[in-house]
């Protein structure tokens, strides 16, 4: 079954926008544990402008479930936290300074040595180690060069097509997703998913471990409750 990990990124903005510590990260990610997440993801940026560096290290106490940071590696304070805290997976984003989310993966051709050193890196460390990419198969042959364990499809694209034709959205994912896991590379997928699209994606797309979901899955909360969302989110990726 695929897994769900709920990012807290936005509960982290919500607390921010007001200072304080209300709502508190780690509390909600606690109650997504006990609701049935089966993980926690988290995007600290370099202006810490939602989750901060302090709240992965408080998370990585005490999340039962798996961790999992994501971020740029060229940032040095990313890299130190990510050895310091040693979560189950990290995950290689290549944003930008002050981007506002993530919109691209990473081109594994033009940057596979440098992927191939961090990935070393935090191998050595014992941190499973996952980079976001495009559903193209010459990224995901780039990531296999790299030693990555895992890769994580940007589903954006898919999220937008989706409903103007979900099998000429999802083909792109699943030609890329065969590719992974002819090349031994187990897979994740994030970023837009929701209620609407997440059944579709996960039973089209073979050997789908993980989806990380965080903005839709918050907003539908608010409307939910969180027990009830998490409930709804994982029946969309196990059915039976």
């Amino acid at each position: 079954m695929t897994r769900l990990s709920v990012n807290v990124n936005k509960i982290a903005t919500l607390r921010n926008s007001r200072g304080g510590d209300n709502p508190n990260v780690l509390r909600f990610a606690l109650e997504a544990e006990r609701c049935g997440a089966q993980g926690i993801t988290v995007h600290p940026r370099p202006d810490e402008r939602h989750i901060r560096y302090a709240d992965v290290r408080e998370l990585r106490g005490r999340v039962t479930t798996e961790l999992n940071i994501e971020g740029n590696p060229r940032e040095p304070k990313f890299v130190a936290l990510v050895l310091e805290t040693r979560p189950a997976q990290v995950t290689l984003v290549p944003d930008a300074e002050g981007q506002l989310t993530s919109d691209h993966g990473w081109d594994t051709a033009v940057h596979e040595a440098y992927l191939r050193e961090v990935v070393a890196q935090f191998r050595e460390a014992g941190v499973r180690t996952s980079l976001f990419v495009d559903p193209r198969v010459d990224m995901i042959e780039g990531a296999a060069r790299t030693g990555a364990e895992r890769v994580e499809l940007y589903t954006e694209a898919y999220a937008r097509d989706y409903h103007a034709g979900r099998d000429a959205a999802v083909a792109p994912y699943v030609i890329a997703a065969a590719r992974a896991g002819e090349l031994g590379l187990a897979l994740n997928a994030g970023h837009d998913l929701d209620l609407a699209n997440l059944r579709f994606f996960a039973e089209r797309v073979p050997g789908l471990l993980e989806v990380s979901i965080g903005h839709a899955l918050v907003a539908d909360a608010l409307y939910l409750g969180l027990p009830e969302t998490i409930r709804r989110y994982r029946a969309e990726l196990d059915p039976k």
